[in-house]
């Protein structure tokens, strides 16, 4: 297997991007096993997502056996199922409607965006702006999340929802590091 990048730039930003990723998906699964799958088969569902994201990233990165349209592609769905699954379908009743509105605004925001920029064939013509645009977002919605767990009493589970609230901005981060990387690669003659 050879390195998809050979900037040691950005085999750092991946690399760590990935490492954390894992780091926090083990977590997840740890907090599966330790409450019980009774209370906490939504998270699972959500870590088989991003597990088959952090599989196509790490085969992407060497560059085994998947096209850059089809880690695009398959990643782009991975994510925008696991925002419809966790922020719409079955969002978490957070007691702040502002927060709750601003949530689901943004995670509908987020679906289009990853329609539109992700799901295309074009996906080389994108700026900079764009891709970043749909980290930016995510994150927004993890802080968010993370506001109205500091706003909450602090329970058995909040140690686990601050790590899994985060993974999904990890696993887009290093998304959008791969596809700025390849666009660069697109760019030079």
């Amino acid at each position: 297997m050879e390195l998809r990048f050979k900037d040691k730039g950005t085999i750092f930003n991946v690399g760590i991007t990935v490492l954390a990723a894992v780091l926090s998906v083990a977590t997840m699964l740890f907090g599966v096993v330790h409450f019980g799958l009774h209370e906490t088969w939504p998270e699972l569902v959500l870590n088989l997502f991003y597990i088959a994201c952090l599989v196509m990233m790490w085969m992407y990165i060497f560059n085994y056996r998947i096209t850059t349209q089809q880690f695009n592609y398959w990643c782009s769905v991975c994510v925008g199922i696991t925002v419809l699954l966790r922020d719409i379908l079955f969002a978490p009743p957070l007691p702040y409607y502002a927060i709750r509105l601003s949530c689901l605004v943004l995670s509908v925001a987020m679906i289009i965006l990853l329609t539109y920029f992700y799901a295309r064939k074009e996906w080389q013509t994108y700026s900079k702006y764009n891709l970043w645009l749909i980290c930016i977002i995510d994150m927004a919605i993890a802080t968010l999340y993370n506001i109205d767990i500091f706003l909450e009493p602090a329970d058995q589970y909040t140690t686990y929802m601050m790590v899994e609230i985060w993974i999904r901005p990890t696993i887009t981060y290093g998304l959008v590091a791969c596809f700025v990387s390849e666009k660069k690669k697109v760019e030079q003659p």
